[in-house]
């Protein structure tokens, strides 16, 4: 299948991971999805339910997507935007980043969001503990060729078109909000932030969220998909231990991230993601053969039971 590429870029964006993602949706029926990590929604993007909640605690992203759904930015629009802004960028600089980010910081709106997410330091999305997107500049003056500002306003017009056709909702709030309704009927898919990595995405996430995200998830009634982490080449994630029962299966793959200065400090990270439902769709593989490398068409996860 082929991969949509939604508009918005967030550290640890399951681009990679989509196809398998959609693969275990489609293994379950549900009524409604319910995202409460959605970030740049790749997912939903590539499962396309009929109906979504989709939460975040980043109200930028969040405004973002509503803006595009109520039509209030538009393809033409962040064509318009980010040629003048990319113009002006070649001309001036880095100079000309700091005024957008300061400008944005005095007064958020979505076509200065997407500027800065596509012209910032690796594409990361940093917050500081006041709300100000915080992140350096890429040094790309370049950045913003023609084939460029098109690709983003083609993203931006295939969001738009889901948007139209499906019925999404777009909720500011933290996961506790976005979980607290749920239903048997629901699929949950979690992605939330890698505790000790991705900490200052929008607000501070540590072991005790987590902690409290698997309760919440363990006891509800739904349908679950869960990304996390599995280890790297320094240590294991010891919450996986958390989910060590019969109904919870595991999947891993290896995934390398492209957020770091330099190749050496990108390292492969094997992923985990964790269901409380069966599979039809996944061979089931043995210890030996539990971590696969990516291929340019990837192979079923490894699974197992976990417990």
């Amino acid at each position: 299948m082929k991969v949509h590429v939604p508009p918005i870029k967030t550290q640890g964006i399951k681009t990679k991971l989509a196809r398998d993602i959609v693969r275990l949706a489609r293994d379950v029926e549900f009524e409604r999805w319910v995202e409460p990590f959605c970030g740049s929604c790749v997912v939903a993007l590539n499962v396309q339910p009929p109906k979504a909640v989709l939460g975040d605690s980043n109200v930028h992203i969040i405004q973002f997507y509503r803006d595009v759904q109520s039509g209030q930015i538009s393809s033409s629009s962040v064509r318009e935007h980010l040629g003048d802004e990319g113009e002006r960028l070649r001309r001036v600089g880095e100079d000309h980043y700091y005024l957008v980010r300061e400008r944005f910081n005095a007064t958020p709106n979505s076509l200065d969001f997407l500027f800065l997410n596509r012209s910032c330091f690796n594409g990361v999305m940093r917050f500081n503990r006041k709300g100000q997107f915080n992140v350096p500049y890429c040094h790309k003056s370049e950045r913003f060729a023609q084939s460029y500002v098109t690709k983003i306003a083609n993203q931006v017009r295939s969001m738009q078109e889901v948007l139209t056709r499906l019925d999404w909702t777009f909720a500011a709030s933290d996961f506790r909000e976005t979980l607290g309704d749920l239903r048997p009927t629901d699929l949950v898919y979690a992605d939330p932030p890698y505790a000790g990595r991705h900490v200052d995405y929008f607000n501070s996430w540590g072991e005790a969220d987590e902690l409290e995200l698997v309760e919440v998830l363990q006891k509800a009634s739904s349908k679950l998909i869960l990304s996390t982490w599995h280890s790297n080449e320094f240590r294991e994630n010891e919450l996986i231990k958390k989910w060590e029962a019969p109904e919870f299966h595991l999947f891993t793959r290896k995934h390398f991230y492209h957020v770091g200065s330099t190749e050496e400090l990108r390292h492969p990270m094997i992923e985990a993601l964790i269901t409380n439902f069966a599979h039809n769709n996944y061979a089931i593989a043995g210890p030996e053969t539990e971590q696969l490398a990516f291929l340019e068409e990837p192979q079923p996860y490894s699974f197992r039971a976990i417990g």
